[in-house]
């Protein structure tokens, strides 16, 4: 049973300063803002995806022609 609660308590102990890490990233990052950078980043990513197609799609176009 001593064994039991030393090892609760350690587990505990490990916990509470994670959470409270946690709760604080929370707090401060308001989920808008938070969904707002996901967009963003994946707005910046298809963009770069799509100029990488139509160089892709000019450069097989050129060696076609000649």
């Amino acid at each position: 049973m001593v064994i039991f609660i030393k090892l609760k308590f350690s587990l505990m102990k490990n916990f509470v300063p994670k959470l409270l890490l946690l709760f604080l990233v929370f707090s401060t990052i308001t989920s808008c803002e938070l969904i707002g950078d996901i967009f963003q980043a994946g707005m910046v990513i298809g963009i770069f995806i799509v100029v990488a197609i139509i160089l892709l799609i000019w450069w097989i176009v050129r060696k076609m022609r000649r």
